[in-house]
């Protein structure tokens, strides 16, 4: 498993270098018996060659342009690259894009390898992972079976889990970085919205999009949320003892399959057996996600916007995304603006609830990955599926709040994903809970 810190160790001792790490990512991508080729929609090789020896080059040299400096990484197909057609996973649309994305070009700044680019739930509007149009990559955890990633960002989580990349940059508009990071087994960062900006980014929800890593650790999220959100580098080193940390008590932790009961259980014990507080307290607002997503909320208003001129060619989108943006027309304008005035109620009785703690806890999904077979059934077995695993990472949205989302289930079993939340711009102090909480996890 791939971390920042170790690979930054082992090029700075050089007993590896930046060329054979991309080597190896394409050696995992290319492995006929894995997901590469469902995982990508493009494979960089020649250029991430060029990149990894010019990394190589300058460290010799004795520079170093960050931490994360010669590591392979993937682009989820919605960034704009120069030179690069983006097409957000869809048939439709196509982008020759002349410049990249402020996001790409942080990361390029960095020292960052661009592997390539990720597959996606077409034009990001699901949390199931599945896109017809160019195949579905199975959960890495249980390819027997061939379970779903999670969505959208289904490429990125999938490229971080089978060893092709550090780090797998997403997007995240109800949950599509932290659903497939707790679905795979990985860790992924919602940051606040206005931290990195989305230009170049082929937009969802002009109001809840927001762009963050998926990684292997939450010093890794930490170390590439530096980079595209320009922020310190360094995180404050706390520990779990002390640490106030709120259970809502509301839908968010109910109706759990049983593995992931089990592991929410254990991660609170083990929280608790390292000295912090736990706090069980109702949030009735958490309760009203009809309300907030009614009839597709913002992501529903705002894609029909968006996707306006191209629904003359709606029959050949995926039929699922195509119903979805179909749904906005009938939110009225009336609807919208009493939206934005239930968002902001939201925010107040939230940010007084969580005043006195340092995060707030949740199951990432109330279940683990089905079957790709299971949700691809039919469009009410996939509307349920979708529903439940997005269920409750849109409360993170529509607070506009942070979250890191870390595996918190015992070894050998399926993958659960514990979220750790706070309000919008404590984004580098959530990170610094999520570590507390991680360590506390990894010394069970």
């Amino acid at each position: 498993m791939w971390t920042v810190a170790q690979l930054a160790r082992e090029l700075d001792a050089g007993r590896t270098t930046s060329r054979a790490l991309v080597e190896q990512a394409l050696e995992r991508i290319a492995d006929p018996g894995g997901e590469g080729a469902r995982a990508f929609m493009k494979v960089y090789a020649d250029a991430a060659r060029a990149d990894a020896d010019a990394s190589d080059r300058l460290r010799k040299a004795g520079v170093r342009r960050s931490r994360v400096d010669g590591l392979p990484v993937s682009l989820k197909d919605l960034f704009d690259v120069a030179g690069d057609i983006t097409r957000a996973g869809s048939k439709v649309f196509e982008k020759r894009a002349s410049v990249d994305a402020p996001v790409v070009a942080r990361l390029r700044a960095a020292g960052a390898v661009f592997i390539g680019r990720t597959n996606m739930v077409e034009f990001a509007f699901g949390g199931v992972g599945l896109n017809p149009h160019y195949g579905t990559p199975k959960n890495p955890w249980d390819r027997k079976t061939g379970r779903v990633p999670g969505g959208s960002s289904s490429g990125a989580a999938v490229s971080v889990a089978d060893g092709m990349c550090v780090m797998g940059l997403g997007t995240d508009t109800r949950g599509s970085i932290r659903g497939p990071s707790g679905l795979c087994g990985v860790t992924g960062f919602k940051p606040t919205q206005r931290r990195v900006p989305l230009d170049g980014a082929f937009p969802l929800s002009f109001t809840l999009d927001s762009i963050g890593p998926l990684a292997n650790s939450v010093e890794c999220c930490a170390a590439y949320d530096a980079v595209v959100a320009g922020a310190p580098d360094e995180l404050a080193d706390i520990a779990a003892k002390g640490l106030r940390l709120l259970v809502p008590r509301s839908s968010a932790i109910e109706d759990l399959d049983p593995d992931v009961a089990k592991a929410f259980d254990g991660a609170l014990q083990a929280l608790s057996r390292a000295g912090a507080w736990i706090v069980e307290t109702k949030v009735p607002a958490f309760d009203r996600q009809a309300e907030y997503f009614k009839g597709g909320g913002f992501a529903g208003a705002e894609s029909y916007y968006i996707h306006r001129e191209r629904l003359a060619r709606v029959a050949e989108f995926d039929p699922r995304v195509g119903k979805r943006v179909l749904l906005g027309k009938d939110l009225s304008a009336a609807d919208y603006v009493g939206l934005r005035f239930l968002r902001e109620e939201f925010q107040r009785e939230l940010g007084a609830v969580l005043a006195a703690f340092d995060a707030f806890l949740m199951p990432s999904a109330p279940c683990i990955a089905p079957a790709i077979a299971e949700a691809d059934r039919s469009d009410e077995e996939y509307f349920r599926w979708n529903a439940r695993l997005l269920r409750n990472h849109g409360l993170v949205n529509f607070l506009d709040g942070c979250a890191v989302s870390l595996p918190c289930q015992a070894p050998g079993t399926a993958p659960v994903g514990l979220s750790v939340c706070g309000t919008a711009g404590t984004d580098r102090r959530i990170l610094s809970v999520a570590r507390a909480v991680e360590r506390a996890l990894s010394a069970r």
